[in-house]
């Protein structure tokens, strides 16, 4: 998710601060954005009243200087090319230009794709070209594809190439505009199809602009049109970071007229959902909005703890959880018992993209303050044992990091929270963790088990990695993989038959405890490091007879193409050296 907070354009208290010189107070625009689970912050200073190459370059040194924000790409936005170069100039890693394209001819496209190489950019291409917008999905693929040719000539890697499509407004009433989404969808297939390693990127929020001022409506066609679109294969997109409704709980009146709209699937889909939108509009307070609240907060607790988890909702949690804890008997029963569950829909609406990242990380901050309330009860019922005599043992040691190139923590800091619930003695370290780091820390604290997490697909690679390293400095101590982006078979294939010891791919938080437990337990670890085995060889076995066959080397060296080679005198000089 790209956030658009920090676009004049897009967010009038931004404009404002940036007009009126408060520069350190529109740095808390872009932090909210990051907060709000935002990947990438899009920075534009194109507003007529305002010096672009000045406010750029200000504001940049700003966030450099901002750790909790300059840990996220900057995707530098302007239709004046010195603007972008000005904010070039200031960025300290690798960031994104946004953007360039055929409009103004091959001759300057080739020239900004030089500037954008020697600077060492990713770059937005636009889907524009000489005879301008790309409207339709034969003008996107016709221009990206040209675009791609060029700027691959220009030795601009592939991976650092992000197309933009154009998503362009529907609902507008005019005919023409009715198959917008659907063209930019089918385009973005298109580009994954037959253009290798290209990325796929868009400003969502021009979907829904006929609806502006009615923001349930957007919010809803925003998510639609996003499920639909990372479908296709749409990697990255420019949004509000923190108003994205959860595909999974759109009304379904809505959800329905919405897609109507957004898949062009009748002729009537733009008045009904105008119809719709003004009932919503000006629904009155008290009326449709609090009734729906009323009907969530009148289920059970376990319930209400699901509702709050998926929605990110954190007004009512300590209420509830405590509800939950007079009910239970034991804070430890809430958070294995209603807490896990509702983490559990969340992961599972997450995996089939019918939630997104920046809710997955409300959710993980409403788990994170129902566990702080708990807290105190679960120390409280410790020194209880203490001063019974009962001695409370740790469980084990276990180190937990997320992996070097990756900094997200989300899945990671709940499976901290759950096992150090049950006595086990975790040690956290962060985010972008080096494998030397890692290995480092658990021979100094003596662990049991290291937990790798990551949620990016570069970190597999990165765990792969560490595996190999365990064995060659002989680690004798399980390895748990966990992460959004790791997968049983992907374990079983990549990771595990680089090391000797089990490695394990935990599904989610639920599953630490039970998986840890039966790694340490002299009793249970024998039969469940078999079991595992053999499932994981199962599952090479799988991958492997889904290749292709190949035939023998000695049958490949009987089918060599015959080559009768020309016997001639070879010219020899006159002596070898420089005379």
């Amino acid at each position: 998710m790209i956030g658009e907070r920090t676009n004049v354009a897009g967010s009038p208290r931004f404009a404002k601060l940036i007009k009126e010189g408060k520069f350190e107070e529109a740095v808390s625009v872009a932090r909210q954005q990051v907060d709000n689970g935002a990947n990438v912050i899009d920075i534009c200073m194109d507003e007529g009243m305002i010096d672009g190459v000045s406010a750029m370059s200000r504001f940049l040194s700003l966030l450099g200087s901002e750790p909790e924000v300059a840990r996220v790409p900057f995707m530098v936005d302007s239709s004046k090319w010195e603007v972008i170069e000005a904010g070039l100039k200031c960025l300290q890693g690798k960031g994104i230009v946004n953007s360039i394209s055929l409009k103004e001819g091959e001759e300057r496209f080739r020239q900004n794709a030089r500037t954008v190489l020697k600077y060492g950019m990713a770059v937005v291409v636009m889907a524009f070209d000489e005879e301008g917008q790309a409207a339709t999905y034969e003008d996107k693929t016709r221009i990206c594809a040209r675009a791609y040719r060029i700027l691959v000539e220009e030795g601009i890697a592939p991976e650092d190439i992000i197309f933009d499509p154009n998503i362009l407004t529907v609902a507008t009433g005019m005919e023409e505009h009715n198959n917008y989404a659907v063209d930019f969808i089918n385009a973005t297939r298109w580009i994954k199809q037959n253009l290798p390693h290209a990325k796929v990127s868009g400003g969502v929020s021009n979907i829904s602009f006929s609806f502006r001022g009615n923001n349930p409506v957007r919010e809803a066609m925003h998510s639609a049109f996003l499920y639909h679109a990372i479908q296709a294969g749409m990697d990255m997109g420019i949004v509000n970071a923190g108003m994205l409704e959860v595909y999974e709980e759109i009304e379904p009146v809505l959800k329905e007229l919405v897609e109507d709209v957004l898949l062009n699937r009748r002729p009537d889909a733009t008045e009904r959902l105008v119809e719709h939108g003004e009932k919503l509009k000006s629904a009155a307070p008290g009326t449709a909005a609090e009734k729906k609240e009323e009907e969530w907060r009148r289920g059970t607790v376990e319930e209400r703890l699901t509702h709050a988890l998926v929605k990110g909702i954190d007004a009512f949690i300590d209420g509830d959880t405590e509800e939950a804890r007079a009910s239970l008997g034991r804070p430890l029963a809430v958070i294995e018992g209603p807490l896990m569950a509702g983490m559990s829909v969340v992961g599972d609406l997450f995996g089939a993209g019918k939630m997104f990242l920046p809710q997955v990380v409300k959710s993980a901050r409403v788990m994170k303050k129902a566990v702080a309330y708990l807290t105190p009860y679960m120390e409280a019922e410790k020194a209880e044992m203490a001063a019974a005599g009962q001695v409370v043992k740790t469980q084990g040691k276990i180190v937990l990091a997320t992996v070097k190139g990756d900094v997200h923590d989300i899945g990671k800091n709940i499976v901290g929270v759950v096992l150090a619930c049950n006595n086990y003695e975790v040690f956290d370290m962060g985010v972008m963790v080096s494998c030397e780091k890692i290995l480092a820390r658990a021979r100094e604290v003596g662990a049991d088990v290291i937990g790798l997490s990551g949620l990016i697909t570069p970190s597999l690679d990165e765990m792969t990695h560490v595996a190999r390293e365990m064995e060659r400095l002989g680690f004798n101590l399980p390895l748990l993989i966990g992460g959004a982006t790791t997968s049983k078979a992907h374990t079983a294939v990549k990771i595990a038959p680089y090391y000797s010891q089990p490695v394990v791919h935990v599904l989610d938080a639920s599953r630490a405890v039970p998986v840890t437990t039966s790694l340490l337990s002299d009793e249970g670890k024998p039969a469940f490091v078999a079991a595992h085995k053999a499932e994981y060889e199962r599952l090479r076995e799988l991958h492997g007879t889904s290749r292709h066959k190949l035939i023998s080397l000695e049958a490949a060296r009987a089918n060599r193409s015959p080559i009768t080679w020309r016997a001639e005198d070879v010219a020899a000089p006159e002596q070898t050296g420089v005379r």
